[in-house]
């Protein structure tokens, strides 16, 4: 057999056939993955709900089988002036090894310092919607407030989850998530299956829209489309 190439050479107007053909075809455009922060206090109260959140994280892949997709960035303060953003991720199990050595620290709140980075996010590329999951403010309240309006006017809703019952707690972050055009919801720290259906909730609206939220048919999809 021989091993030299043949002679004859493709002619112009064989090459010029060929590439109006493939400029014909059908373009073949993947489907953006929608942005979703998820985003938790780690002071040092928090740390059995950090535990929690971390193994219910993958409830929120779980809807990107039948949507666009998903991608989340990891955020959580702690300490002393302390706020990690994660790269951008979209395998349950990244976020999982994100959030595994992490030990929550004292510290003050720092929900502004979020909503700040949240927005500067956005401002990039659009984020769908931001997940927080906490059980304090010790921040002025007027300029968490501003920050959440702005949260609303780039369609960016606040989906505020709180831990325990504080009742003045309960009151800001109610006001947070109605100026963000999102959602509020207390959930008590032992009761697992309760975050894991908010969490569902939230990346199903983030991935499919209200129509999509409206098929899960639970108590937290109803929850959060009665005050979308």
């Amino acid at each position: 057999m021989s091993d030299q190439f043949p002679d004859k050479r493709s002619s112009g107007k064989a090459i010029a056939d060929f590439l109006r053909k493939a400029d014909a075809l059908p373009a073949r455009h993947e489907l953006p993955a929608q942005r979703l922060i998820f985003a938790l206090d780690a002071t040092a109260s928090r740390q059995a709900s950090w535990n929690q959140a971390r193994e219910l994280h993958a409830e929120m892949f779980e809807v990107s089988k039948n949507h666009s997709g998903l991608t989340v960035q990891l955020c959580y303060y702690r300490g002393i002036g302390e706020f990690y953003s994660s790269p951008w991720g979209r395998s349950a199990g990244q976020l999982h090894d994100q959030m595994a050595s992490v030990e929550c620290r004292g510290g003050y709140s720092q929900i502004r310092t979020l909503l700040k980075h949240a927005l500067g996010e956005t401002r990039q590329a659009p984020v769908r919607a931001v997940i927080f999951i906490g059980d304090a403010v010790e921040e002025s309240v007027d300029q968490l407030c501003g920050l959440a309006g702005e949260c609303g006017l780039r369609k960016m809703p606040l989906f505020i989850f709180q831990e325990g019952n504080n009742a003045d707690v309960a009151a800001i972050f109610k006001r947070l998530s109605k100026l963000s055009g999102g959602a509020y919801a207390r959930f008590d720290s032992g009761s697992a299956r309760q975050l894991a259906d908010l969490l569902r909730a939230v990346a199903t609206y983030v991935s499919g829209g209200v129509d999509a939220l409206r098929k899960l048919q639970d108590n937290a999809a109803r929850l959060l489309l009665e005050q979308l």
